[in-house]
């Protein structure tokens, strides 16, 4: 097995604070928007997948990694399940649970060294959530609108 240390300080300290900085711009977004899981949430998850992440690879399996990123992701599905409420007939929560997932996968990418892959899935993510916002309360509201008719 190897350590941090041996890995060199900078290969595990680079994938984690990026991790920091990409799951920050996503819980900033929810944050503002005063959802649940905000900022410092989407930030802990995001290094949290990222640090399993680098762990899993310091094992030098690929089976062994391959089943801590599924154990990651499995364990996600619990917090995400967690942001999930029923009420009247209505479930609330589903983006923030989607988002706890993607947050996920972000970290993994980091940790994976796919720096790449985790700023495209950042940047789509914040478009979504922002730029579809205004979308959303319109159609939620004709939605509305059109069950008191």
């Amino acid at each position: 097995m190897i350590s941090f240390i041996e890995m060199g300080l900078l290969n595990s300290i680079t994938p984690i604070f990026a991790a920091l900085v990409l799951g920050g711009l996503i819980g900033l977004e929810r944050e503002v928007h005063k959802k649940p899981a905000g900022l410092r949430t989407n930030m802990m998850i995001c290094m949290a997948a990222t640090v399993f992440t680098l762990l899993a690879k310091s094992i030098y399996s690929q089976d062994a990694e391959s089943r801590v990123i599924q154990g990651v992701i499995t364990g996600v599905g619990f917090l995400g399940a967690g942001a999930l409420m029923h009420t009247s007939g209505n479930v609330h929560g589903m983006t923030t649970a989607a988002t706890i997932w993607l947050v996920t996968s972000v970290g993994i990418a980091c940790g994976m060294g796919r720096y790449d892959i985790a700023v495209v899935v950042t940047l789509l993510a914040i478009s979504v959530l922002w730029g579809l916002s205004p979308l959303d309360k319109r159609l939620n509201k004709l939605t509305n609108d059109l069950s008191k008719k």
